[in-house]
């Protein structure tokens, strides 16, 4: 397999450090890993890259004890505390472009449907929260015998959400299991020992002794003159242009609120938190994550999990109710070697969490020079043909050029689904799109082109 094709697919000229170092021992050895290293410093990447070396990419599927015959067999289960993450490493798998397959399992939709996937895709790997996995498990769905490498990404947050059960239930059910890889980014007192860690294991440590949050964010302070912060808030908003910014907010209800009173001033958000369906969650984050959206308002469901790049702005409407939760909302920025910045904002009864490090300033620049929100770069359209239909990207950007009159750097991520595709246009020509696509025929078929709002 040539990695550097792979970093080359990926636009990355090498791997970092903590990369390397987790490359060689998870290759150079057959003992169990566990890596620690900051939020947004390639975890995925770190562990998926050796992973895919590892493991067979025939399509004969293992071999069953009990004479099961063609059963799906994946290789790898990457258990994630989320169905976000498991997407994401999903997608992250497919853009390598290995020749590797992988579905991702989680709740909130048909185990059914994932069932039929499963069958079609047959797939080396499978991501996936805890629950979900046991439940394929136990109808037999997957099959438990071929399963030699098992991930746990986000350990941490694993344990803190009480999945210790469900865990120790799903290690307990795989008999052929070889080597186990844990990744967190924060650093876990024990490993308990349902996870049966190997004592040749090898511990990769790339967490700062002292540094809670990376020097390349500047923290501020933005003081409310009321206790509802709503109005300051959305100066501060004001002064950021377009630029892409999280607030973050405690509580659903909150979350809502918010961001009703943001939409009604004219910002362009996305609101995601964990009371909306599966499909209103992939919607916010897609519209957000391909730039047509300024501002995602969240729960810290959005603080962990996420690889969004070039978030600026982190905003704590609310303070955050841990250490650990702050340093996962502020992670969310500055990824990689990029800059961020993060803002408290406070009202007269509220003072800067203790465990804050580092100097806070007050921002200079909280009164805009903007009147009016800045609209996003991009805009969403929503295309009613999918990969069933045997459309592919080249379809869609073939279609969009020659019918919707775009050139091809007016076209941005492009998501083929089984029946149906999301594609980020330049907002300034979504409405020539949308008049010019109107009756037209991709691949001679008829279909529907509208805008994601």
């Amino acid at each position: 397999m040539d990695i550097q094709k792979i970093l080359t697919k990926l636009h990355i000229s090498e791997l970092n450090e903590m990369q390397q170092h987790a490359a060689e021992a998870i290759l150079g050895s057959d003992g169990d890993v566990v890596l620690l290293s900051p939020t947004g410093t390639g975890k995925t990447l770190a562990y998926l890259l050796p992973l895919v070396q590892l493991l067979d990419q025939s399509l004969t599927p293992n071999p069953s004890p009990k004479g099961e015959g063609d059963l799906v067999a994946p290789q790898a289960l990457v258990i994630t505390p989320g169905r976000e993450l498991a997407l994401q490493s999903h997608q992250v798998l497919k853009s390598m472009g290995c020749g590797l397959r992988s579905t991702a399992c989680y709740g909130g939709r048909a185990a059914m449907d994932e069932h039929k996937v499963l069958k079609e895709v047959r797939p080396q790997i499978v991501f996936g929260t805890p629950g979900r996995l046991n439940d394929h498990l136990d109808k037999e769905n997957i099959s438990r015998y071929g399963i030699r490498y098992l991930v746990i990404d986000e350990f941490d947050k694993c344990l803190e959400m009480g999945f210790q059960a469900e865990m120790e239930k799903l290690i307990k059910s795989l008999p052929g299991l070889q080597r186990r890889i844990l990744l967190s980014a924060t650093n876990t007192e024990e490993i308990p020992q349902f996870v049966n860690m190997s004592k040749k294991g090898t511990l990769i440590d790339f967490l700062p002794d002292d540094e809670q949050t990376s020097e390349r964010i500047t923290l501020y302070v933005v003081h409310s003159p009321q206790k509802d912060k709503l109005e300051t808030l959305k100066q501060l908003l004001l002064g950021f242009g377009d630029a892409s910014s999280i607030v973050f907010l405690n509580y659903r209800e909150s979350v809502e609120r918010v961001n009703s009173y943001l939409v009604e001033q004219g910002f362009t958000t996305s609101c995601f938190h964990g009371g909306l369906e599966q499909r209103q969650r992939e919607d916010a984050l897609y519209r957000f994550s391909n730039g047509s959206a300024n501002v995602l308002v969240s729960t810290d469901l959005a603080s962990r999990g996420l690889d969004i790049p070039n978030i600026e702005n982190i905003i704590h409407y609310h303070l955050p109710e841990s250490e650990d939760g702050y340093i996962h909302r502020v992670g969310r920025t500055a990824r990689w070697d990029a800059t961020g910045r993060s803002f408290f904002i406070l009202n007269s009864e509220e003072h800067i969490p203790e465990y804050v490090e580092g100097d806070v300033v007050p921002y200079a620049e909280a009164v805009p020079q903007l009147t009016k929100p800045a609209q996003p770069k991009m805009a969403t359209i929503y295309i009613g043909k999918g990969k069933k239909d045997k459309i592919s990207k080249g379809d869609i950007v073939g279609f969009l050029c020659k019918s919707g009159g775009l050139k091809a750097d007016e076209i941005g991520r492009i998501d083929v689904k089984d029946r149906y595709a999301y594609v980020a246009v330049k907002r300034q020509k979504l409405q020539q799109v949308l008049r010019q696509t109107r009756g037209e025929k991709i691949k001679g078929i008829k279909t529907i082109v509208e805008e994601v709002r």
